[in-house]
């Protein structure tokens, strides 16, 4: 995705911010009560619902933010199918994310534009509801990328530090689960690593003849694939363990839609990994730092790492109960509010964040996980 696209996509934003603060300001009580969805009158939600739904608001801005960071370096295209221009020169950063699929550049710019959806749809729906939408301008501090196809604007997140918690990829590979006491290695050791070209010194180097890139770019490409799945996982379980606590229905239908679809980013992300951990591309050791090393998974063949398996396998869920194909975690512990910015915390998106905007994540992610359904 070019830069003119992204900087459509802010002013869409900026526009929709103000069109937001002035709508929560003229909506009265009557207003909200004679608005309708889906043909029907909508009631005023209850706090629970506006808590979580202001956290889910708040978790989209953030994967908003991180998804068009990957989008302005490695996306392509737009939200159509489309056959990529065969006179435009693709970044070395975009050859190595097509080397785990040649689609993958139109996958990340598709997933930032349903994520910047997300976030849009959540906060007018917030505002409908007389609530005032999430807001996290304040604390667009942190340097991106100075790579060139960045658009340089300040950010929420942080792509060049990761710490990124790769055990997803073996969890939903085991017949065991989280929420009832199991744990998972790291498929993969990420410790402090860029998952976007830092700047351009990052897209050059000697190129790999097999991969028509340089190691160190395909490794960052690499490492980017296996925090996609990451993100979409812990997405997935969020939207499940919240929409236990849901007591209006409307509300429900929103959690549950959005949620499918993070659950639908979550399975193409799950391949798209895969493919990083295979031959052609694997095995592969970034020349610049011998700690991240991506094995050839099938060399030494184990259920719990099988790139071809892309499909949850069933685990235990309800105990006396057959093992059952699952979204997991689904529990406050583990796929909760709380435990999904711990979770990005330790992963390192925060790095270089200030205590005030961690405090106001964890202030919203205690209201919704407080929620309780009312019957």
């Amino acid at each position: 995705m070019n830069i003119n696209s992204f900087r459509q996509f802010k002013n869409r934003r900026s526009f929709l911010r103000g069109s937001l603060a002035t709508g929560a300001a003229m909506l009265g009580a009557s207003a909200v009560s004679e608005s309708k969805l889906f043909g029907k009158p909508v009631v005023p939600a209850t706090k629970g619902d506006i808590a979580i739904l202001s956290f889910l608001a708040a978790a989209e801005l953030i994967e908003e933010d991180l998804w068009i960071q990957y989008a302005e370096l490695g996306g392509i295209g737009n939200n159509q199918p489309i056959e990529v221009d065969q006179n435009q020169t693709l970044n070395n950063y975009q050859m190595a994310l097509s080397n785990l699929d040649g689609d993958g550049p139109q996958y990340i710019t598709s997933n930032t534009l349903d994520e910047i959806s997300h976030a849009a749809f959540l906060n007018a729906y917030l505002v409908s509801k007389g609530a005032p939408a999430v807001n996290f301008d304040q604390f667009r501090t942190l340097a991106g990328s100075t790579a060139t196809g960045s658009t340089g604007i300040k950010r929420l997140t942080n792509l060049m530090h990761l710490n990124v918690d790769t055990s997803w990829y073996v969890r939903y590979r085991s017949t065991t689960n989280p929420d009832l006491g199991a744990t998972f290695p790291q498929a993969v050791n990420l410790g402090d690593v860029p998952a976007i070209p830092r700047d351009n010194n990052d897209l050059a180097g000697a190129v790999d003849p097999n991969l028509g890139v340089p190691d160190h770019i395909q490794a960052i490409a690499n490492t980017a694939a296996f925090h996609f799945g990451y993100i979409e996982q812990g997405g997935s379980s969020l939207y499940a363990a919240l929409s236990q606590k849901v007591s209006d229905l409307e509300v429900l239908q929103i959690t549950l839609g959005i949620g499918g679809d993070e659950i639908a980013h979550f399975l193409e992300w799950v391949d798209f990994a895969g493919n990083g951990v295979q031959a052609p591309v694997a095995p592969l050791t970034d020349p610049t730092n011998s700690n991240v090393t991506f094995p050839d998974f099938f060399a030494n063949l184990s259920p719990l790492t099988q790139p071809s398996l892309i499909f949850p396998v069933p685990c235990e869920f309800i105990p006396g109960l057959p093992n059952v194909s699952i979204i997991r975690p689904l529990t406050d512990k583990f796929g909760g509010a709380v435990a999904t910015i711990e979770s990005f915390t330790a992963d390192g998106l925060f790095v270089g964040q200030s205590k005030k905007f961690l405090d106001r994540l964890m202030d919203l992610a205690a209201d919704a996980d407080a929620a309780r359904r009312i019957f």
